[in-house]
């Protein structure tokens, strides 16, 4: 439950943080709209102006200036009309349709909807006003939609990426839960096949060594135990103990010697043969399983293994070495990421598990600390050392 909690927190949470952009975005840019819109009521009160001052000139103006003034408006649509409303002159309209009397009286009402007129008393004597009538800049229309096309295409980047993640989530789960079927009936069916073995020994009525074979059932039981024991400890906190980690290493490897080609050799070498680290025995038990199954894979179940204990101050360092195919520098990211793998019918789940084993539950480091292509591969394990009571 805690997981669907948490993942209900972060979803609020990524909301609040999207609402908080958008809010920000609106803001701002409504900000930005008002700023520009102050800029173009001055720019048209400028315009305004100089507009009277040609109008009312005399041999002392500044005809040329005045001039320039007003052609310096380029964006913002003007009407200018006289005290009847006629139409006197206009700017910045659609060049093929200033001549269209409909088009310019339609574009009039637009501005006197949209803003006051601006009188300009050009007969004193007789108080005659022109009227200069103005819109909003196509860029200040722009700039008022733009946060509209903005939070639409954050919130269209939204939906496509959650659909993305959410896909790539699932499929990387079914892989999970598909791959731990499988090595859950991998780990499972080699002790079941011995008892089965060992069974119909047993029924066979001339068997005199029944003891062995008692005992033999007595190991697969505990190996079944012991998997049981690794599987239910997938997803709770493992309790870690101070443990020599050599002797720990040496049982897996004499378990897998057993169970692996003759070609297949091991050495495992240890600067203390009593360094202690803090360790899930079945779970770490597990990993070194793992990554020992995968480096005679990479073997081609011909090679040498080699383990390499060593202890720092607080730390112990395992370097598990193989003298198979190597990994591609590309691929040494990848390794660890559920479903990869070089075999045909294999999962890609052990490398994955060992990942979580030790950097989660272990609180260490696992990673590739070299790797040569066709020359062999070395994983590194990083652990706490453990302290004698």
């Amino acid at each position: 439950m805690r997981v669907y909690e948490q993942k209900l927190r972060w979803k609020r949470i990524l909301f609040i943080v999207a609402l908080c952009i958008g809010s920000f975005s609106l803001w701002y840019t409504n900000k930005l709209v008002k700023k520009l819109a102050t800029e173009e009521e001055k720019k048209v009160l400028l315009w305004a102006n100089a507009t009277k001052q040609l109008i009312n000139a005399n041999e002392s103006t500044d005809i040329n200036f005045l001039l320039d003034i007003i052609k310096d408006n380029t964006t913002i649509p003007v009407i200018l009309v006289d005290n009847e409303n006629n139409i006197i002159a206009n700017r910045n309209l659609d060049s093929l349709r200033i001549n269209d009397n409909n088009y310019l009286q339609k574009q009039l009402v637009l501005m006197k909807s949209e803003h006051e007129p601006i009188r300009i008393l050009y007969d004193e004597m007789h108080q005659k006003y022109n009227y200069l009538y103005y819109r909003n800049s196509i860029i200040l229309n722009q700039l008022k939609l733009y946060p509209l096309y903005q939070l639409s295409i954050i919130a269209l980047f939204v939906l496509v990426a959650y659909l993305a993640f959410s896909y790539a989530r699932r499929s990387e789960q079914n892989q999970v839960w598909v791959g731990m079927s499988k090595e859950t009936a991998h780990q499972l069916g080699t002790p079941i096949s011995s008892l089965n073995g060992w069974l119909n020994l047993l029924r066979d009525k001339d068997t005199t060594n029944k003891e062995t074979i008692l005992n033999e059932f007595e190991k697969d039981i505990k190996r079944l135990e012991l998997i049981t024991e690794r599987f239910s400890k997938i997803g709770s906190v493992p309790v870690l103990s101070a443990i020599r980690i050599n002797d720990v290493i040496q049982k897996a490897v004499d378990y897998l010697k057993s169970r692996t080609s003759s070609q297949v050799e091991y050495e495992v070498v240890a600067n203390d043969q009593d360094a202690l680290a803090m360790v899930n025995v079945p779970l770490f038990d597990w990993v070194v399983e793992n990554i020992c199954k995968n480096a005679i894979d990479a073997m081609s179940g011909k090679g040498k293994i080699t383990i390499v204990i060593l202890t720092e101050a607080d730390k112990v360092y395992i370097d598990i070495q193989d003298t198979g195919k190597g990994i591609p520098p590309a691929k040494r990211k990848t390794v660890f990421k559920p479903g990869y793998t070089t075999k045909k019918r294999g999962w890609g789940l052990g490398l994955s598990l060992a990942k979580r084993i030790i950097e989660d539950y272990h609180n260490g480091k696992i990673f590739v600390k070299s790797s040569i292509v066709d020359k062999g591969t070395t994983f590194r394990i990083i652990l706490k050392g453990g302290e004698t009571e």
